[in-house]
C-alpha cells in the first residue's frame, strides 16, 4: 500500500506544480483563477497522502477534516474571483465606451 500514497503525494504535488506555472504564467484572470484551483486540488491530495498511516490503522481524521473545510472555502473563494473578475471586465468596459 505505500505505492498508493507515494502515488497520491506525487500527483498532488504534480497538481501543485502545474497549477503554479498556469497562475503565474497565464495573462487571462480566469486562467490564473484556474490554475489557482488547481494548486488547491494537488494540496487536498497531499493532505489525503499524508493522513494514510497503513493497511491496518485507520486514517488520520485531522487531514480529512481539514481537506473538507478547504474545499468549502475554496468554492467561496472561487465565487468571490468569479464575482470580481466579472466586475472588472464591466468597469473596464464602461470606461472604454466613454
Amino acid at each position: 500500500m505505500l505505492f498508493a500514497e507515494i502515488t497520491y503525494a506525487l500527483t498532488g504535488v504534480g497538481l501543485f506544480a502545474l497549477g503554479l506555472r498556469g497562475a503565474l504564467l497565464r495573462r487571462s484572470l480566469l486562467g490564473r483563477i484556474i490554475a489557482i484551483n488547481v494548486c488547491g486540488a494537488g494540496v487536498f491530495m497531499l493532505f489525503v497522502a499524508i493522513a494514510y498511516r497503513g493497511p491496518e490503522q485507520p486514517p488520520d481524521a485531522l487531514p480529512h477534516a481539514l481537506v473538507l473545510t478547504c474545499i468549502v472555502v475554496a468554492v467561496a473563494a472561487t465565487a468571490l474571483a468569479l464575482a470580481l473578475r466579472r466586475r472588472i471586465e464591466s468597469l473596464t468596459e464602461d470606461a472604454d465606451e466613454q
